[in-house]
């Protein structure tokens, strides 16, 4: 049998494949902005994240969306009832319900926003150890879902104020800055506990139990008794905002030196808990 040689008729050179873009995972121990711009790029992971939280917290409940509503519902009557007429607390204090509720409020979405924001990374192991994603994003995703519930109480409140002849005043244009410095204060503490726990398990029950007796040295339930009291409860970093939250809504004075200082704290939680977690960042897929 005879072999003919066969030829290629088309010369033409083949295109080359276009290469894929390259990610690098370095080593720097410090905190920099491309940690944020890189979040911005994963904005689309972020906002199903936060979704993901939202559903799995109602699902499969009677109640659904309603728990968001319960929980500082049920906090506040208790208080009201047992702290305020049992105990007396209530004495002298003009809406004393409306006292306690605006008080509740955003302590429960600092406390929810720690309590899961602090334990996400723990909570998504083989999430964190199976693709590379910024984990920053698991932290500030369970904030927003915090949020979420926060500002669905914030409208009731708000009808509730205005059924009770609660008069909207200025200090109600404070309101998105105390809101805001919440936020970041919430991020900050959130992010740095993640690390924390990440690095060593112990710190996830000093949250814990934590977050329930720091409630009780902020003047969400009662008003503090003389000017050594109020010196003390100062300390407090959650204490100017709470307290400057309340009196946002319900036309209080605001308490300047305890808003700024609390203010201050927030911002340096949240630089804090930046660096922190960019310096556990580099080992957590092998030691979480």
């Amino acid at each position: 049998m005879k072999l003919t040689e066969v030829t290629a008729t088309n010369t033409a050179p083949i295109p080359p494949v276009e290469e894929l873009p390259l990610t690098i995972i370095d080593g720097h121990k410090s905190w920099r902005w491309a940690d944020v711009q890189e979040l911005w790029r994963y904005r689309e992971l972020f906002y199903y994240l936060t979704l993901r939280d939202i559903k799995l917290r109602y699902k499969q409940t009677i109640l659904g969306l309603g728990w968001s509503i319960f929980q500082p519902l049920a906090t506040m009557i208790v208080f009201v009832v047992f702290l305020g007429h049992v105990g007396k607390v209530a004495e002298g204090v003009p809406n004393y319900t409306l006292f306690v509720i605006s008080g509740i409020l955003p302590w429960t979405f600092f406390a929810n926003a720690c309590m899961n924001g602090g334990n996400s990374l723990v909570n998504n192991e083989r999430l964190v150890t199976k693709i590379y994603f910024p984990r920053l994003a698991l932290p500030a995703a369970n904030v927003f879902a915090a949020m979420f519930d926060f500002f669905i109480c914030m409208v009731l409140f708000g009808t509730a104020g205005l059924i009770w002849g609660i008069v909207p005043t200025w200090h109600l244009l404070m309101l998105p800055v105390v809101v805001g410095f919440l936020v970041i204060f919430a991020t900050g503490f959130a992010t740095l506990m993640a690390a924390l726990i990440v690095a060593q398990r112990d710190f996830r029950y000093i949250l814990g139990f934590g977050v329930q007796l720091w409630m009780f040295a902020t003047t969400c339930i009662y008003i503090p008794t003389g000017p050594e009291t109020s010196r003390w409860l100062a300390l407090n970093p959650i204490y100017g905002l709470i307290l400057n939250f309340r009196a946002s809504v319900l036309g209080d004075p605001f308490d300047w030196p305890a808003l700024a200082l609390s203010a201050s704290v927030a911002t340096f939680t949240l630089a804090l808990g930046m660096i922190y977690f960019r310096r556990v960042d580099r080992t957590m897929a092998d030691t979480i």
